[in-house]
């Protein structure tokens, strides 16, 4: 089995570049406290640390 995150959406996209938006959509989040389970890989982490201050990691997996 992969090795999966937890990613929780803490903060709003109203008023942030448009880049971070669109990056939120690409996790799969767009609502505030929204939880989603992804896979582990580089690209993914990429995501997160590029808006580590709307989103946090709440679990690792696997």
């Amino acid at each position: 089995m992969a090795k999966t995150i937890v990613v929780k959406q803490i903060g709003s996209p109203i008023r942030r570049p448009e880049k971070q938006r669109q990056t939120l959509i690409g996790l799969g989040l767009n609502k505030m406290h929204k939880t989603r389970e992804l896979e582990d890989t580089p690209s993914v982490r990429g995501m997160v640390n590029s808006i580590p201050h709307l989103v946090e990691i709440i679990e690792e997996r696997g």
